[in-house]
């Protein structure tokens, strides 16, 4: 559906896209990642077509946005991060003002707008005018807007950026509804919004794509698997000082890359375990070599990476330093 193939683009000595490549298939919901100055902004406006590329090319349902442009537009809607919104224009008004520019005949119009209104639950504010409308309306009022012509691709920049949490909750779910037919690209830097509505990941960072899959996979392709161990201190030693015995014998354990530790509020030793995300559960050899060493044990679980860990340890790469980007 959405084939992005080895795209750069560069503003003055600026590389703001370096070569990315990317597909997205049908019925797909892709989050696209990266921090500020990553290159995210300028890969959506070359894939929405409003950017034209130094270099390679982007195809939507097989379409060129630069050889067939009009054909790949007809294809794609596009809600920007800031939608332009007219204030003084009635919902109505406004949506009918932008049915016009697709070249819709008045009864093509009055279909589009009506079912794009029900799709997006902003039938009810229909006469009122759009600066009287809170965030999460006029955002709605967008998403309405992007889709009038019927399009089977929706491009979302920061669909969620400045709204209330109730806001978001609805914007995400109105976002699920509407991606129940149609393929789509959701840009944010709100993690857990991307992490709930994507079925995809690709995350950005200088101008490259740095990670691309599902969330599961990221998390153990790119996640540091941590096990968490509370041990009683032995007597007449500093709790927060185990012995070089204790931490030769958990180093040595298969699959542990490094050990650290730090001290509890009630005075057991906290034990933190970074480990190979290939290895097999090394929890129980953990337990029986504490135990045969006589090493009282009051917990032993795994901590799970999480994407925002996964996301800073990407984009804070070394590979990623020094690297400016608009």
């Amino acid at each position: 559906m959405i084939l992005v193939r080895e795209i750069r683009k560069s503003f003055a000595r600026v590389r703001a896209v370096r070569g990315i490549s990317f597909t997205v298939e049908p019925g797909e919901i892709v989050g696209l990642l990266g921090p500020n100055g990553a290159g995210k902004s300028t890969t959506m406006r070359i894939i929405t077509g409003f950017l034209r590329p130094d270099e390679g090319s982007v195809e939507i349902d097989g379409h060129d946005t630069h050889s067939d442009s009009l054909a790949a537009r007809r294809r794609i809607g596009y809600l920007p991060e800031s939608a332009p919104l007219y204030p003084e224009m009635s919902v109505t008004g406004y949506l009918d003002h932008r049915a016009r520019l697709f070249g819709m005949d008045r009864a093509a119009r009055g279909r589009a707008i009506g079912k794009a209104m029900e799709r997006c639950h902003i039938t009810e504010v229909a006469r009122r005018r759009v600066g009287q409308l809170s965030k999460g309306y006029r955002q709605r009022v967008g998403l309405a807007a992007s889709m009038l012509h019927d399009p089977p691709v929706l491009i979302l920049d920061e669909p969620s950026n400045g709204l209330d949490p109730s806001q978001i909750r609805q914007t995400r779910s109105l976002v699920r509804e509407l991606a129940e037919d149609r393929t789509m690209i959701v840009s944010s830097h709100i993690l857990p919004e991307v992490e709930r509505l994507a079925t995809r990941l690709v995350v950005i960072a200088g101008g490259l794509v740095r990670a691309d899959g599902q969330l599961n996979d990221l998390l153990t392709r790119h996640g540091t698997r941590q096990i968490v161990i509370e041990i009683e201190p032995e007597p007449g030693r500093d709790r927060a000082a185990p012995t070089g015995d204790m931490m030769g014998l958990l180093r040595s354990i298969a699959g542990v890359t490094a050990v650290s530790t730090a001290d509890t509020a009630d005075g057991w030793l906290a034990v933190t375990l970074s480990v190979d995300s290939s290895t097999s559960d090394p929890r129980p050899e953990i337990a029986r070599r504490l135990a045969s060493s006589g090493h009282t044990l009051r917990e032993l679980r795994e901590s799970r990476p999480t994407l925002e860990r996964v996301f800073v340890d990407l984009v804070e790469s070394p590979a990623v330093e020094g690297v400016a980007t608009p």
